[in-house]
């Protein structure tokens, strides 16, 4: 892997560290980033925009919607912070609502046939750390490091409650453990591109691991094959 463009996929479901742990490797390596879920958030928040409903979806507003994440007008910033026609919505793609509606354009075949290549695209020199939920089984299988992360519905609850209470915002638990199993029934059962872990991936419990236990392991793991 010296001589070749550097390449790892880190999949799993919302509330793993997936994010945390990408972003971190990315800059421990000098590589790129590809947060695919902010694609699938974007698309969800440009429906709403143009007054689309994400509930009941039928065949042709599933083409409505595909065409929408085939033209997204979208620029991910440098220094954090991403734009959509021209706006700043970090924010707005990190609400509990954002993640629930980007789960509900995730299962439709031909939105994620819409963003296959961007995510593909960004694959370049002098690497890429992918995170997602099909990063390794979909978008790029011949990732020589994949990593699946996992944790319990009500330890990733416990740490969305903690994110959501020191932004101030109230939610009780059991609303949250819920919501996040939910989530999981639709990544896993969905007919396109369904949540599981690649064959050939590492599959980490970060339950009881610090985010930077899991940066270690998963750097140490990375260093074995980078010969």
């Amino acid at each position: 892997m010296a001589d070749s463009i550097g390449l790892i996929t880190i999949d799993g479901p919302s509330g793993v560290g997936k994010g945390t742990l990408s972003a971190l490797l990315a800059e421990k390596l000098g590589w790129n980033y590809l947060d695919s879920g902010a694609l699938y958030r974007l698309t969800a928040l440009a429906c709403i925009q143009k007054e689309i409903s994400l509930d009941n979806i039928i065949d042709d507003t599933e083409s409505k919607i595909a065409d929408i994440a085939r033209t997204l007008d979208v620029k991910f910033l440098p220094q954090g912070g991403v734009l959509l026609e021209g706006k700043e919505v970090e924010a707005l793609i990190r609400t509990e609502s954002a993640g629930n509606n980007a789960s509900k354009v995730a299962v439709i075949t031909k939105v994620r046939e819409a963003l296959l290549q961007r995510q593909k695209n960004f694959f370049q020199a002098p690497g890429l750390v992918a995170d997602g939920r099909d990063m390794g089984t979909t978008v790029f299988p011949q990732a020589p490091l994949k990593i699946f992360l996992t944790a319990s519905a009500e330890e990733r609850a416990k740490r969305r409650y903690k994110q959501l209470i020191e932004k101030g915002i109230t939610v009780k638990m059991p609303d949250l453990v819920v919501e996040i199993q939910q989530r999981d029934d639709r990544d896993i059962n969905r007919s396109a591109s369904p949540l599981i872990a690649a064959q050939d991936a590492q599959t980490i419990d970060t339950s009881q691991l610090s985010i930077d236990e899991v940066y270690k392991e998963v750097l140490c793991l990375y260093q074995q094959i980078a010969v």
